[in-house]
């Protein structure tokens, strides 16, 4: 009989029945990012009673829901296309890929709170599902467009090997970069306005990414995305499908600069703001330049009818000495009742009863009483007053102004200057003025530490951005950009000066907007100017793959790869990221490594993971267990066969109340 050691004493090992050790392929094949598994969890969560032995009864379904809530076999409104079903399938299938750190790339790497993701978005964004969901404040995007120009980057497959995935994609050149012609056309195949499934293509490229931001949304976060006229419409109907119709926010037009064409001159864009939940999000709102100050009278109705108000002497009369007339006023009247209204030396000479359709009656009314009084916005009234023309004013507090849907003076032109102030040569074609997703973020994240995500980065002007606002405001707002080292053209000036993808661009641009950033600060004052680099790459753990020949010695085969299930090329930091990632810690927790052990504190929460991922013996675990972890996860194969050992382990965690995953 086994024994373990606790303390001072010694007890008989004992079967845990509900204390199991997780499968191995539970940490391998993590598919709580399955984006199928959380929707039928949902359902079952509303409708149990519609499940039988985990499968949907859709008869009973119906007769939960009612006959008149469900759409027949007929005709209906829906926005269809060639290849959504693929497109779904698309969006539901896991990937087994994860996302590895590159420190050399970065800028301050253990202390920034940035992320800029090298990698196909798509796959970037699964991966980021566990971590992330429910984090993200705010989301701007900007895709392609779809002007028949576009290379559309990966048809999207998931279950494959890397040569399969190597030959789909394309060939690489010696560095390693993707080229643009490869075996299919590679992964930089267009589409061409020529193709019947012009509009298809894009639509089902978008589909699986806007299904999968909106679980990073939280549920006050909110998405926009810049589009123009090619599939404006398209992407409206994609939209209300993916968000639902009712949290359609605004549609705003970008006067982007001038483009001439065949028939109209181009001067606009089209940003598209979408909320997860309109009906939590807050007003959009800022407030304005100068103080505030409207009238307070209007034209009598039935539901605002003319009443009475006694004004006393020395209430403020921004008017010449003068009298006015017992009545005046015309559509508005106003009638003096008691007293009489009279202007002297910038004050209401004497008291005064007057008659008219009060717009505020009550706020007037406790503001005389000497209340301090707030309109309906929670702003101060600072005063009431009478005008030149005998009417009486409010002034309240530096106004609430809300944003137009008309946005000028901000240009494609000024995204190049910008752009060009950091580098000496035009490396990237129209960028988006930093200045636009500034404004976008203010409105959007007036806490000022929130989370902006971007997955279509391009030269990384969001970066730029976050950084520049946060900067002028003090702000701690944190990006996370995805791009794909999507290859430059051969001839392009980035080329000649040595950037052979767009990532390299972004990144760059991060560096030098970061320094320029800093350097402009005034003494004493800090921003995080920094950004952690992190690459698409296989998983660190063996993939189990069928045999293509079922035979037991095949079977047998593949069973004896898999007895290890590390890689044993694989790092154990980049093991470390990918276990973080799946068991929903987020990429800038702060990560320790002391004495073959490494130590994340869990930024939502504060809890403390352990990680063994070097070696295991009987005195790490008593020095792992002193540091009161939240959980502890160590490699199975460090335990080299001592079962002994890995039933202390468990029990040992199971006292000291901590979670244990051996993988």
């Amino acid at each position: 009989m086994q024994r373990r050691k606790n303390g001072n004493r010694t007890e008989p090992n004992r079967t845990e029945p509900n204390r199991t050790e997780p499968n191995r392929t539970e940490i391998i094949h993590d598919l709580e990012n399955n984006f199928k598994q959380n929707n039928i969890l949902k359902l079952k969560q509303l409708f149990p009673e519609v499940f039988c032995e985990d499968q949907i009864d859709f008869e009973k379904l119906k007769l939960v829901l009612g006959a008149e809530n469900l759409a027949g076999a007929g005709e209906r409104y829906q926005l269809d296309w060639a290849g959504k079903t693929a497109a779904y399938l698309n969006l539901q299938s896991p990937t087994s890929r994860t996302l590895t750190p590159c420190k050399e790339e970065s800028v301050d790497f253990d202390g920034t709170q940035n992320v800029f993701i090298e990698a196909e978005n798509l796959e970037a964004l699964k991966i980021l599902q566990k971590a992330y969901a429910g984090s993200v404040k705010m989301i701007y995007i900007d895709p392609p467009y779809n002007t028949g120009n576009d290379s559309f980057i990966y048809p999207d497959k998931f279950f494959e090997s890397r040569e399969e995935y190597a030959r789909r994609v394309g060939d690489t050149d010696d560095a390693g970069y993707l080229k643009r012609d490869g075996v299919f056309q590679g992964a930089w195949r267009k589409n061409g306005k020529d193709s019947g499934h012009y509009h298809s293509n894009w639509l089902s490229m978008m589909l699986p990414r806007l299904h999968l931001a909106k679980t990073l949304l939280r549920e006050d976060g909110v998405i926009f995305i810049s589009i123009d006229d090619n599939e404006q419409a398209q992407l409206k109907l994609l939209c209300d499908e993916v968000f639902g119709a009712e949290n359609f926010v605004g549609q705003l037009i970008w006067r982007s600069g001038r483009t001439s064409s065949a028939y109209f001159t181009h001067e606009h864009e089209y940003i598209f703001c979408y909320a997860r939940n309109k009906e939590v999000l807050p007003l959009f709102k800022y407030d304005g330049e100068e103080d505030v100050s409207d009238r307070t009278i209007k034209k009598p109705s039935i539901k605002n009818p003319s009443s009475l108000i006694t004004f006393s002497a020395g209430i403020d009369f921004e008017s010449e000495d003068k009298v006015f007339p017992n009545e005046f006023g015309g559509k508005e009247p106003i009638k003096v009742v008691s007293g009489i209204l009279e202007c002297k030396n910038g004050k209401l000479a004497q008291n005064v009863t007057i008659e008219a359709a009060w717009t505020m009656k009550s706020m007037i009314m406790s503001w005389l009483a000497g209340e301090e009084v707030f309109d309906q916005k929670g702003q101060k009234i600072k005063r009431f007053f009478f005008k030149s023309n005998g009417v009486l004013q409010y002034e309240k507090e530096k106004g609430t102004i809300h944003p137009k849907t008309i946005i000028s003076d901000l240009t494609t032109k000024q995204g190049t200057q910008a752009l060009s102030k950091l580098f000496e040569v035009p490396v990237f074609e129209f960028p988006k003025p930093p200045s636009l997703i500034s404004n976008l973020s203010q409105i959007i994240c007036s806490g000022k530490d929130e989370l902006i995500l971007d997955f279509f980065s391009g030269s990384g002007t969001t970066a730029h951005a976050v950084m520049q606002l946060n900067a002028e405001d003090g702000g701690n707002r944190r990006f996370i950009c995805v791009q794909l080292p999507e290859e430059t053209d051969e001839k392009s000036e980035a080329r000649k000066e040595g950037f052979n993808t767009i990532a390299e661009i972004a990144k760059e641009r991060i560096r030098r907007s970061g320094r320029q950033i800093s350097d402009g600060l005034q003494d004493g004052s800090e921003i995080d100017t920094g950004f952690k680099v992190f690459k698409l790459a296989e998983s660190g753990f063996k993939q189990w793959r069928q045999p293509a020949d079922t035979d037991a010695e095949s079977l047998q085969g593949e069973l004896s790869l898999n007895i290890d299930s590390v890689l044993s090329e694989t790092s154990s930091e980049n093991l470390l990221y990918e276990l973080m990632l799946r068991m929903g810690l987020k990429l800038t927790c702060k990560v320790s490594f002391s004495d073959d052990v490494y130590c994340v504190e869990d930024e939502d929460t504060g809890g403390l993971y352990a990680f063994l991922l070097e070696r295991v013996d009987q005195g790490l675990i008593e020095a792992v267990l002193a540091k009161h972890p939240v959980k502890v996860a160590a490699l199975d194969r460090l335990f080299e066969g001592d079962d002994a050992l890995k039933s202390n382990t468990v029990l040992q965690m199971k006292d000291a109340g901590v979670m244990f995953e051996c993988v």
